[in-house]
């Protein structure tokens, strides 16, 4: 009662401040940093056009891979020897209980640390594919997140929050950029085959932002629905057609000038035409050399596998098109499918992290090295990433690891980014962040000033509040920068 006492006092203050002008307006500056926004001038009639950036971009795209599950860093990237060390024991400091229940003893790594590439850098046996790749990489050990729960920290991951409602990564950057391909989306989402991760649509959505720049989701097994022309009619009926829709939607335009929602109706609606002529051609994997396809792994494996890596050919294919965010899923939620569908192991981690291991690692490599031997990764920016890590010891059934929202790893490449580089360390046993501990606002800032956006001024007014994908938080790591 005495807080919310002192509230409404806050709020009287505001009010007498405001009627005496000696409050600043919420539009002029952005919470807290003290910066004016840039708000990008959005064309109703085309919001997709190019915009320019803050400043001069090292990347142009981005591809984001995103595992949701929360891959464990102790098993992956992070080497800690004092896992083997104290390997069975429970030394002072464990907690007796976290997220799903009482916790085990230390266990050391499942999977063998072998040093790797020209640097050395110790990656374990679980993923031999990315790990011949790490002198490409750019690694942050000392990630910290806000929640230990999968949606929440999927939404904090993607959108700065752990609510729903707020616009994700790629619909802040396509709200700033646009695209510079008018024939497709400007973000697309491939979602993992076995359905959407549990935060849903939320990944890719667009919140409080127009709906314009929210992500289109479709994959290589189900491409967008309503593409191909009826057998019945013509090409030149269809051309008719849709030129009559023209000049009829931009008459009803003519009609109510300003309304922005209309515009964006009318405008997606033109894109959806136009991706009847542009995904057909993306889709089509025929034309893609034998060489292509076993790189990826598209005819050996699980069906699983096989399916993951045709999404993984199909990313490349958007990226080489021009589409600004392209963001790639490897896992689902567990409640759309039957077995294992994404990296959560809270038991039996040698069969769960090995079997979503197969589905991604050869494929997800293949993709990176494609796109470097192919130039794109001077223009595009890398980023794989998963919501939280996982704990240094086993829960009590002795065979899963918990989550971990206190240290784990994630990295870039491409454009923009130190090669074989190194950011941040975990602590001896990888439970906490204990040197240069980057927050994800810190990690989704870097990301955007790679883009050439400042975090802190790219905003969106709603609510009387200046809205941007960091809060009020997050700095960029200048020290990963090339």
């Amino acid at each position: 009662m005495r807080n919310t006492g002192m509230s409404f006092g806050g709020l009287a203050l505001a009010k007498m401040l405001a009627d005496e002008g000696l409050l600043a307006a919420n539009e002029d500056t952005t919470a807290f940093s003290g910066k004016t926004p840039i708000r990008p001038a959005i064309d109703p009639d085309n919001p997709y056009s190019p915009r320019e950036p803050h400043f001069e971009p090292a990347a142009r795209q981005v591809l984001v891979i995103y595992c949701p599950g929360a891959v464990s860093h102790v098993d992956t990237f992070d080497y800690k020897p004092d896992l083997a060390k104290f390997h069975g024991q429970k030394p002072p400091g464990i907690p007796a209980v976290t997220f799903e229940g009482p916790t085990g003893n230390i266990a050391k790594p499942f999977w063998e640390f072998k040093p790797r590439g020209e640097t050395g850098k110790m990656v374990s046996d679980l993923l031999p594919n990315l790990a011949a790749q790490v002198d490409d990489f750019c690694f942050f050990h000392a990630l910290h997140t806000q929640t230990s729960a999968h949606p929440q920290g999927e939404n904090f991951f993607n959108t700065g929050f752990t609510m729903e409602g707020y616009p994700s990564f790629g619909a802040w950057v396509t709200y700033a950029l646009g695209t510079e391909n008018s024939e497709l989306p400007a973000f697309v989402a491939i979602n993992d085959p076995r359905g959407l991760a549990r935060s849903g649509k939320n990944n890719f959505g667009s919140g409080f932002l127009p709906a314009s720049f929210q992500g289109t989701d479709f994959n290589a097994r189900n491409p967008p629905a309503n593409l191909g022309r009826p057998q019945k009619y013509s090409a030149r009926d269809d051309r008719m057609t849709v030129d009559l829709l023209a000049r009829l939607n931009s008459r009803h335009l003519e009609q109510f000038p300003g309304d922005a929602d209309l515009a964006a109706r009318i405008a997606s609606y033109e894109l959806a035409g136009k991706m009847q002529m542009s995904i057909p051609e993306v889709m089509d994997l025929t034309g893609e050399p034998e060489s292509i396809l076993q790189e990826y792994g598209v005819e050996t494996g699980t069906d699983l596998k096989r399916e993951y890596a045709k999404n993984c050919i199909l990313a490349r294919k958007l990226v080489e098109k021009g589409v600004r965010v392209v963001q790639l899923f490897n896992g689902s939620d567990p409640s759309g499918g039957n077995g294992i569908t994404n990296w959560d192991s809270h038991s039996e981690i040698l069969k769960t992290h090995a079997m979503q291991a197969e589905i991604m690692d050869q494929p997800t490599a293949a993709l990176i090295r494609d796109l470097k031997r192919r130039g794109l990764l001077e223009n595009t920016l890398v980023v794989w990433a998963t919501e939280f890590g996982r704990m240094p010891f086993l829960q009590g059934n002795g065979t899963g690891r918990d989550h971990n929202p206190d240290a784990f790893t994630c990295f870039l490449a491409g454009a923009g980014v130190k090669k074989g580089f190194s950011y941040g360390e975990s602590d001896h046993f990888g439970a906490k962040a204990a040197v240069d501990a980057t927050s994800v606002y810190d990690f989704n800032a870097t990301i955007l000033h790679l883009m050439g956006l400042d975090h802190e001024r790219l905003t969106y007014y709603h609510n009387g509040l200046e809205r941007r994908l960091t809060n009020v938080h997050g700095h960029v790591v200048k020290e990963v920068l090339a």
